[in-house]
């Protein structure tokens, strides 16, 4: 597929999730990176259709686009049609299958009637149980493949374990349903799940999914050398364990590429130590390429900061160097023209360019515009590291609910809640 076709029939796919599924422009951007069709060949009218045949509900059938997307491209009638058919004559209703499919759409990747029957009686036991503490699961367990050595058998069985530990199902089925996580196999998965375990991961988080896949895949021979790298460079062992606790995918990286990041955010400006402490706060800064850190230091000089003042940032917000150039354009220029917040107030806080620019920037700094051109706040622009910080109730007590004019505090609970997509689409 040529580059142009290929842009084509992202174009096509991205409009079609727009009018089709009601999806933002953003979001059908996101999905037609993983899927595209041209209208051609595909068809997924025929994919939604056969879902809402079924009973599915417009949302219900969104959500299952936005986690299996592939779906779209599958034959309908005689890829995903067959499956669907085959569950409903083994008993279950259109309100039944909706729900679990919806969960867990996957599912209907699995080949083979006797797999795709065993992988949803797991799904809707494990439903079931959740909903009611009277479901006993493992009574139902005459139904899954038996066998200490059943690879099926183990997987099923682990996933358990982690559930029995509290691990919450948005977590627990992408466990189950893929083929390449670490729920394989019984004493593999028993030693380094009591190693996640005992470092004191949280279950029910998805830092511990992602240290079992670390420990699990990982010798203990390799995260000692991983160990060794990190002290080499002046971190001590407990420095180590906590950035492994922060992002478990710390020790996945090899000695070049710890070393390479260091040496780059030495040449930011940073003094050693200063390195260690960015790194401690945010180690996923490993994973940034010697030329992605240095085109985001052009992009903030770009803007005005001076090269000392972003050092100054990367010191105080290690993240500003993960954000993405359109992200640090838009936020600064938002902040600094329509908010007329001076540059050194965004050295001071960078923090600032974190937040949610539709969910949490825009929407307060409209009701502080509000309040600023009304006179009720003075003509001073408050602290915008405090007004972004605070949560939702903090910032509505402050700002709306003390007020003593209902309309207003209607008006400005309106802007607040209002999804800013002009702006965003600027």
């Amino acid at each position: 597929v040529s580059f142009r076709a290929g842009r084509k029939e992202q174009t096509f796919t991205v409009s079609y999730l727009v009018d089709s599924l009601g999806f933002t422009k953003k979001h059908a951007e996101s999905i037609s990176r993983k899927v595209s069709f041209d209208g051609k060949g595909k068809n997924p009218d025929s994919v939604l259709n056969l879902f809402k045949a079924h009973g599915f509900t417009d949302s219900q059938i969104s959500t299952i686009v936005t986690a299996y997307p592939e779906l779209l491209l599958l034959d309908a009638e005689k890829s995903l049609g067959p499956k669907l058919r085959f569950l409903h004559s083994r008993g279950a209703s259109s309100y039944e299958l909706a729900e679990i499919i919806s969960r867990v759409p996957k599912i209907l990747g699995k080949k083979g009637d006797k797999t795709l029957s065993l992988y949803y009686d797991f799904v809707k036991d494990v439903i079931e149980a959740d909903k009611s503490s009277e479901f006993e699961i493992e009574k139902s367990r005459h139904s899954w493949p038996e066998g200490n050595n059943n690879k099926q058998s183990n997987k099923f069985r682990n996933v358990l374990v982690l559930r029995g530990l509290g691990m919450p199902q948005k977590l627990l089925f992408p466990l189950l349903i893929s083929d390449y996580q670490p729920v394989y196999g019984k004493e593999k998965f028993e030693s380094s799940l009591k190693k996640v375990v005992d470092k004191g991961f949280d279950p029910t988080t998805s830092r511990f999914v992602q240290a079992l896949h670390v420990v699990y895949q990982t010798s203990d021979e390799t995260i000692e050398a991983k160990v060794d790298v990190f002290k080499s460079l002046g971190f001590s062992v407990g420095d180590v364990w906590e950035i492994f606790k922060k992002w478990p995918f710390s020790l996945k990286f090899s000695e070049k590429k710890i070393n390479q990041t260091f040496e780059t955010l030495k040449r930011c400006g940073l003094l050693e130590e200063e390195v260690l402490s960015v790194l401690k706060k945010f180690p996923q800064l490993i994973r940034l390429s010697e030329q992605n850190i240095a085109n985001s230091v052009e992009t903030f000089v770009g803007l005005g900061f001076s090269r000392d003042e972003v050092t100054l940032m990367i010191k105080r917000f290690p993240q500003c160097l993960n954000l993405s150039a359109e992200t640090v354009k838009k936020k600064t220029e938002f902040l600094v023209k329509k908010m007329s917040l001076p540059l050194k107030a965004v050295v001071s806080n960078p923090q600032v360019l974190g937040y949610n620019m539709e969910k949490r920037t825009v929407p307060r700094c409209n009701v502080i515009k509000t309040l600023m051109a009304k006179g009720l706040i003075g003509s001073e622009l408050p602290s915008m590291s405090f007004v972004l910080a605070i949560n939702d109730q903090a910032f509505l007590n402050k700002y709306v609910r003390k007020l003593d004019n209902k309309k207003l505090v209607a008006e400005l609970m309106a802007i607040f809640t209002r999804v800013c997509k002009a702006h965003l689409e600027d």
